[in-house]
């Protein structure tokens, strides 16, 4: 039997990677995993479970823009590659400057997929999103057409695209929608912790838009799990030097504003209801005033139940960004992996549970306040 691979995870103390790396830990799937990341573990907040499996891997913390820093994180102790190298890594917030963007997003990965590809790696996966597509209410499919709805997807799809051309890569990317789960801090988690707030001041919790705009999910689960199969699926079916492969990642649950809505008022026992197209696009009119004034309504209470349950600092926060409050669906056909390659999608759609699995692991932490 042939050894393990060698795993080299890029941005892996992020939401994605700190799922990632103990999934490949506890199912024993790599014989070395390096991870690294512009923070420190020391300042990570890692559940026991995750804390167990980073304790026993490789952390480095570098700056993955710094060509220097690129070759020493690609160096093993022999000289010999990573089999698979996996790029997490990437400015996640909302609203900076495009040089923050061209920079973090784009050199971030055209650097390491270069280095990549000058030490032949056999797989080199490129975490994208599903918001390069235009927004439609209809599934998109991977080969439909590129309209970029954030800033953030501006850049991964130029690095996307430069990205093909580099002679040598052996590339895989995956354009996840809005990914779930343990650890998340971004995506569903401000309309969760609204509906906190919400369950405190004891009014009806209300978003911009009708109930029918699509938010495609797909859970952190699922997202690790597509991860590792296409790479193993990729060296095993010898796609190697055969051009990119593309892949949408999304449930079969078809996540709209009104199914997210049902679940959060299940949890916290709240009313919830939509402004309506009317009201929405005189909002959309006036944006920053609108953005200004829905935070400064959120913000103050959750600083209250912070404050109350004695929770100094928190990465959670109902802060909504305004990139985030147009009229834009997210939705993707994710089912071109299971057709072409055999992956399975285990959490099929999103539930109460899994939700509340989110709330549960934030208590243990101490992010989440408990009592009014």
């Amino acid at each position: 039997m042939s050894p393990a691979p060698t795993v080299l995870v890029l941005g892996g103390l992020g939401f994605i990677g700190r799922n990632f790396v103990p999934y490949l830990y506890e199912n024993k799937l790599a014989s070395e995993i390096r991870v690294v990341d512009k923070s420190l573990l020391i300042t990570a907040n890692l559940n026991p479970k995750q804390k167990e499996a980073f304790d026993n891997v490789e952390v480095k913390q570098k700056d993955l823009v710094d060509p220097a820093s690129i070759r020493e994180v690609f160096t093993r102790e022999d000289d010999s590659s990573y089999d698979y190298v996996f790029n997490l890594a990437a400015e996640t917030k909302y609203s900076q400057s495009e040089r923050i963007y061209e920079e973090r997003v784009y050199l971030l990965s055209v650097r390491n997929a270069e280095e990549a590809a000058r030490r032949k790696v056999k797989c080199f996966v490129e975490l994208s999103t599903a918001e390069i597509y235009q927004s439609d209410k209809n599934p998109s499919k991977e080969d439909e057409k590129i309209k970029p709805w954030t800033i953030i997807a501006k850049y991964k799809h130029k690095a996307e695209e430069k990205l093909k051309t580099i002679e040598g890569l052996n590339l895989v990317i995956l354009r996840p929608v809005v990914i779930y789960g343990t650890g998340a801090t971004m995506g569903l988690v401000p309309r969760i912790v609204c509906g906190r707030i919400y369950q405190y001041t004891k009014e009806e919790m209300k978003f911009l838009w009708a109930k029918d705009l699509k938010i495609n999910t797909v859970h952190i689960t699922d997202v690790v799990r597509a991860m590792w199969h296409i790479t193993t699926w990729y060296e095993e079916n010898e796609k190697a030097n055969k051009g990119t492969l593309i892949y949408n990642l999304a449930d079969q649950g078809n996540t709209d504003q009104e199914k997210i809505n049902k679940h959060i008022s299940n949890i916290f026992n709240i009313q919830t209801g939509f402004h309506g197209t009317i009201t929405s696009n005189f909002a959309q009119l006036h944006l920053d005033n609108t953005t200004d004034e829905i935070n400064d309504k959120h913000m103050r209470p959750w600083a209250t139940l912070l404050r109350r349950n004695r929770i100094k600092n928190t990465p959670l926060s109902p802060y909504l960004d305004k990139e985030l409050l147009y009229n834009n669906a997210l939705s993707v056909d994710g089912t071109k992996i299971t057709k072409e390659t055999g992956f399975e999608y285990e959490v099929p759609q999103i539930t109460d549970e899994k939700i509340q699995e989110m709330i549960d692991d934030f208590i243990v932490l101490n992010l989440w306040p408990v009592n009014d």
